[in-house]
């Protein structure tokens, strides 16, 4: 990638998270300047450290960083991913008390050092935890969103990919709703290549996506975390690289379509509910939110998700 222009980007938190999101914007050179910061100084300035051994086989992009959050200042995006991780059994919305009380201390130190910044929120639940900044800033609409069902979307690519024997870049489907338990797949709209994916067929001529296949896939999607999370611990590597991606599509300007998850207004008949949906990002942030197609079964669950964040948002407003 050739970037245009200096930029810098700032990651929040240097955890598994934050530093699998760093390692990944050095190799992809998602960002001309790269600050890890974090109030542990030792762990911030050794994980810096590491990376930077590293720069002599990447890109031009360097590295710096600490527990001084005066190195936020000037950002062009400040990424946060801090905060509690997600325990074994734990679900994303039981995390939220105590990140919500991390977001409501930093965020507005961190908006008055970079005014001019994007905000994306990569820490858990995120859908929770962007109505909660847009209620504690007074950024122009877009300007916070979080990361939402880009990697639930990628994890559903890879897996229709791999039962289709194609390359992932050659599914389009998405994950939409809430980062979490009630999220679900546009299985009306998917296709691989132009191909519905209903009617993709093996070599054989066999139908491979039946219904109780795409169930399956659903299911194999919305638990991928805690089947992650069980084995290793965290979650990082995936969600490192699916920031970097948004990272450059705001940096970039590239106004491509993610599902991103920012504050809806009067979308659908939601309100104030943050919920991923198709979004256009570039500079500034979500450009703009699309109305996309839906069936009669993908608006329930749509509602369903916006009802089920909506009385986890009650509880912190």
């Amino acid at each position: 990638m050739t970037l245009a222009r200096s930029t810098k980007l700032t990651i929040v938190g240097a955890g598994s998270v934050g530093t699998s999101l760093a390692y990944a914007a050095l190799i992809r050179n998602s960002a001309r300047e790269i600050v890890l910061y974090d109030i542990a100084r030792a762990k911030a300035e050794a994980e810096v450290l590491d990376l930077a051994h590293g720069t002599p086989f990447t890109g031009s992009s360097r590295i710096t960083g600490g527990d001084d959050i005066g190195l936020v200042a000037d950002s062009d995006v400040v990424v946060i991913t801090a905060g509690a991780k997600q325990q074994p059994g734990q679900t994303r919305l039981e995390l939220a008390g105590v990140n919500v009380g991390i977001l409501e201390k930093m965020l507005p130190e961190l908006v008055a050092l970079a005014p001019h910044a994007v905000f994306i929120l990569v820490t858990n639940p995120c859908d929770v935890l962007t109505a909660v900044a847009e209620r504690i800033t007074d950024l122009p609409a877009g300007r916070i969103f979080s990361s939402g069902t880009v990697l639930d979307s990628a994890r559903l690519r890879w897996l229709v990919a791999e039962a289709a024997q194609v390359a992932p870049q050659s599914v389009h489907a998405l994950i939409i709703g809430e980062h979490g338990d009630t999220e679900f797949p546009l299985w009306s709209t998917a296709t691989i290549g132009q191909t519905p994916l209903p009617e993709w067929r093996d070599e054989a001529g066999t139908l491979l996506f039946p219904r109780e296949r795409l169930e399956t896939l659903t299911h194999d999607v919305v638990n991928a975390a805690y089947r992650v999370i069980a084995g290793k611990g965290a979650t990082n590597y995936a969600i490192g690289l699916s920031g970097a991606r948004i990272v450059e599509a705001v940096l970039q300007d590239e106004r491509c379509i993610l599902p991103v998850s920012s504050v809806l207004h009067g979308y659908r008949g939601i309100d104030g509910v943050a919920l991923s949906v198709p979004s256009i990002v570039g500079a500034g942030g979500v450009l703009r939110v699309l109305d996309t197609h839906l069936d009669e079964r993908e608006e329930e669950l749509l509602q369903r998700s916006a009802r089920a964040l909506h009385e986890s948002i009650q509880l912190f407003s």
